[in-house]
């Protein structure tokens, strides 16, 4: 029998005591195998799969090393990579360099364009951008995500800043309690909720209404690009937003509510290592009518 505080539960699914069995059996007997490869093997012989039929890797490795730490099972050691939330080596080209100062009305920009990160160049450029003029830098992202360039069509094409969405916090009061969910609930449907965990505009690039135009746009294009990635259509996005440097006027301006504050633990943070650093609000925009309703529905 598995001790009592085993997690029962991962990406918003439940985990029925045969899984945890087999799971332990695949860890017990596959020796010499990396993390992501018992994850991957896990996966395909429990059927964990997205809508889209891609495999729940990443998650399912998150939940492997809850059950390591819990004592449940013993994983082998991790192999040298770049864990969730590191830094990582930022390019310094050309490309990054400060550009012409671009100021006016959005309106003289042309279309807005989300060009979505994917290939080796645009994932260059996203990493520098981000590195180099973020004030928290670059990290690599938990989870699920996606990334976009932000480019504008006039008076030439170009790059003017980066969002980033990616899997939401674990727990977070404020927006826990705005949804209304008990903890069973929030289990099953935490991976409707998308995090906006990173957005830039470039320093040089000071245009009225700007940012909010690209948040009101992006949220209709995450909503697709989502479900197309991950089989899993959003239900509510969130952010978090340092008071101590930004006002968050341009969330609010695309119709984002403030709901609360962050305990400063961080929104990975289960174990309650980082409690009371640096709080931030709490910022939620529903991409459905009744949002909060749907996710308190099973």
């Amino acid at each position: 029998m598995q001790p009592v505080d085993v997690p029962k539960s991962y990406a918003g699914r439940e985990v029925a005591v045969a899984e945890l069995e087999l799971i332990r059996e695949v860890v017990a007997t596959c020796r010499g195998i990396s993390r992501a490869e018992l994850a991957k093997t896990v996966c395909e012989l429990l059927g964990w799969r997205r809508q889209n039929g891609s495999l729940w890797s990443l998650e399912c490795r998150r939940y492997l090393e809850e059950l390591a730490s819990c004592g449940y099972l013993c994983l082998p050691e991790r192999r040298q990579r770049r864990p969730a939330g590191s830094s990582t080596r930022i390019p310094r080209t050309a490309l990054g360099e400060s550009g012409e100062a671009l100021v006016g009305s959005v309106e003289d920009l042309g279309p807005i364009d989300l060009e979505e990160v994917g290939d080796a160049k645009t994932s260059r450029l996203f990493r520098e951008l981000l590195g180099r003029y973020h004030y928290q830098g670059f990290a690599v992202a938990h989870g699920a995500q996606l990334g976009y360039l932000v480019c504008v069509s006039q008076p030439e094409r170009r790059v003017v800043g980066c969002l980033r969405f990616s899997s939401p916090a674990w727990r977070m009061s404020a927006r826990d309690g705005w949804i209304g969910w008990d903890e069973a609930t929030r289990a099953r449907n935490l991976q409707r909720v998308v995090n906006n965990s990173r957005f830039l505009l470039l320093p040089w690039v000071q245009v009225r209404n700007l940012a909010s135009r690209v948040l009101s746009q992006a949220a209709r294009q995450v909503k697709v690009d989502w479900r197309a990635r991950y089989g899993v259509e959003p239900v509510l996005l969130e952010t978090l937003v340092d008071a101590q440097r930004f006002s968050g006027t341009c969330y609010r301006a695309a119709n984002w509510l403030e709901v609360g504050e962050t305990s400063g633990r961080g929104r990975m943070d289960r174990v309650h290592e980082r409690h009371g650093a640096a709080p931030k609000k709490v910022l939620l925009l529903p991409l459905l009518k009744n949002a909060a309703q749907r996710l308190r529905e099973s």
